[in-house]
Order: C-alpha cells, then structure tokens, then sequence
C-alpha cells in the first residue's frame, strides 16, 4: 500500500480507524435518468500519531456539484459564533476581515457587517480572519491552506476558526460524517497545537450544539489561554480523539447504526406505511448505500434545493424530490438524515404529520 503522510505535520505514524470500502462521492448527484453504475473511491480515516489530526489518507478526484441551500441550523450557528465573540470584545467596529473560501455556502460577512466590520481590501491584511463555514477542511494540503489564511491576518488582530469537532464524531458515532472531500477532522487540541506551531494562542474556545459538538476558537499572537480552552482540550482528549484504540470505535457504530436503520425502514414497510427521507445530505449516501436501501423501500428524498431536484442519491439510485411531492405522498415514516434540522422542517412542512405522518431523525434508530 501507499505510505500515508499526514496533511498537516507530515509525519507517516499512524492508525487507519474508520475503512467504509469503496463509496460514491457524496456531492455528486446523478440526473435520476443516468442508470450508473456510479464510481466508487476509498473511504478512510487515518489518525496521525505525530499530531493528532485525523483525515482521510487517499486523494481520489471526485466529482462535486454546487451546494444545496443552506439550513437555518448553520445560519443560527454562525449568529450565535458572531455574538460569542463579540460578547468578549474581539470584534472591533470598524475593523476589516478576511473570510476564508467554503463550498458549503454561507457567509460570516453580513453578520461582522452589522458590528460595523467590513472585507479586507484585495492583498490587505485584517483585523479578523474566519474559517467559520467549514472551509478549511476541505484542503488538501492543510498546512498550506492555514498559511494562507494566516498570511492574511494582522499582527494584532484574531482568527476565527470552526469546526465539526472529531469529539462529537466519536461520542455519537457520527461515521457517516467522514466524507469525500472533507480531508481533515479536528480536535481541539490538536487544532490549539497547529495553531500554535503558526506562533498563535488560542485565548477562547466555544462549544454549540450543531452536529453534536461544533467549537469555535478564537487565536491571536501573544496573549494566554483563557479557562475555556483548557475546559474543551481536557474534555476532548478524555474523550479519545488521540487514541486511536477508541476511535476505531467508529468502525463499530457503522454496522449498528447500518442495520438500525434498515430494520427500521422494513418495519415502516411492512407496517404498509410509505417510507421517504429528507435532506439529501452528504452523509446520508454511505449510510443508504451500506444499509442496502433503494427506491424500493424508501422511495424519495425530498431536498429543498432545486438544483436536486431530479437527480438521484448516489449509489442508492433513490431519485431526490421537491418537499412538496414528499408532502402529496403522505408519507408514514420520514427518515430525516440531518437531525439539525427538526425542528425547522417541522416548521416548513406541517402537512406531514398533520396526515399522520412521523418524522424520525435517522440517529434515532440506532
């Protein structure tokens, strides 16, 4: 096999502790008429034993399409990030910043813009840089992509960096997080210790509730680490995100969670109920895929993005609808492969269980 070198520090100890096989790309949604088969690449997690920084080792080309639109979660999310920050003065009015590039859509820019903070002139440093929309995991080359964000920083001024904590991953058994394209997951402190090979501290640590477990830093030069971020580092490593023992616990909640969700669905079936989902999300398509479930058993997913509409899942072959056909389909059971968004989508779509219908977060089943 290929030596594994790690993105960040590169360094070749380490633990593979997640293998899913062979997967479709998780952002490539087929027209609903192309019949496949669709391409399928390695899906891994390797954990560096010289950094911690858990990621995927392979660097398959996989195709993308542009990205959904984006759910009021992460637009509440990344509220209450502005409002954590300002609240401890490292926002300053009048100030510029620099945001870092996402595929995810979204932006911290309107949010600053109230605080009276606006973008950085083309090649000018700022006063604050944010990667708070997910951007930076998507890097394959992770040192090279924090340099340049880094590069863009003022001497005095603050970074601002978000991620989908690999804690949160390893404390609910979120396997289906590890996707195509998001090469690196984080910990805290494994994220405080880049942070501080760049010369940064990181003075203040948040965490919030999107995905199970999402943390905000903020990091400057000079300055210390205020009590919060040794709060979030003690509590992240007692959780394991350094051993590589418990987190190839992952491994395990793949079948659990797998076969949950396809009795489940059969259950649902043979209770001669329809069976759809919702959110045809990234995360969904291993998890179909591995829990052997197609058009036969649930028959749709209904997405809010027009630009899925007409496409199916891939390696599932369940063709992705408008909410409003999952609506006229009065469906029994609704699998929801985003559980972030329940309470919103209850909100959107009252119809479903004003007909009796349920909706049932896919989590829910393990």
């Amino acid at each position: 096999m290929p030596l594994i070198v790690c993105r960040w520090c590169g360094g070749d100890r380490g633990d593979l502790v997640l293998d899913l096989g062979a997967q479709p790309a998780s952002e490539y949604f087929p027209p609903v008429d192309e019949p496949g088969p669709d391409p399928l690449f390695p899906l891994r997690l390797w954990l560096c034993a010289g950094c911690g920084l858990a990621q995927l080792p392979d660097d398959d080309e996989v195709p993308e399409q542009p990205e959904g639109i984006e759910p009021r979660a992460l637009t509440d999310q990344r509220r209450d990030a502005v409002a954590a920050a300002a609240a401890v003065g490292l926002l300053p009015a009048g100030g510029t910043v620099v945001e870092g590039p996402t595929p995810h859509g979204g932006s911290w820019l309107p949010g600053l813009a109230g605080l009276g903070i606006h973008p950085a002139a083309a090649g000018e440093r700022a006063d604050v840089v944010v990667d708070g929309s997910f951007g930076l995991m998507h890097a394959r080359d992770q040192a090279a992509a924090l340099d340049g964000l880094l590069a863009r920083l003022a001497d005095d001024g603050v970074f601002l960096f978000q991620f989908h904590s690999l804690a949160a991953i390893l404390r609910h058994g979120q396997w289906n997080a590890v996707r195509h394209g998001h090469f690196a997951y984080y910990s805290t402190p494994t994220a405080v210790a880049m942070l501080a090979e760049r010369g940064l501290t990181v003075t203040d640590a948040w965490t919030f509730p999107l995905y199970g477990g999402t943390v905000l830093l903020a990091a400057r030069r000079g300055g210390s680490a205020g009590p919060s971020v040794s709060r979030v580092v003690d509590a992240e490593l007692a959780a394991g995100v350094h051993d590589p023992v418990r987190s190839a616990a992952l491994q395990d909640a793949v079948g659990t969670s797998a076969t949950a969700l396809r009795a489940a669905v059969d259950r649902a079936v043979a209770d001669g109920g329809r069976v759809m989902g919702y959110s045809a999300a990234s995360r969904a398509v291993a998890l179909l895929r591995i829990a052997g479930i197609g058009p036969d058993t649930l028959t749709a997913v209904a997405d809010a993005s027009p630009a899925k509409h007409g496409c199916r899942m891939p390696g599932s072959a369940i063709p992705v609808v408008p909410p409003d056909e999952l609506v006229a389909a009065t469906p029994g059971v609704v699998v929801l492969f985003v559980p972030d968004l329940m309470d919103e989508v209850r909100a959107a779509l009252p119809e479903v269980e004003a007909a009796g219908g349920r909706w049932v977060p896919a989590d829910a089943t393990l």
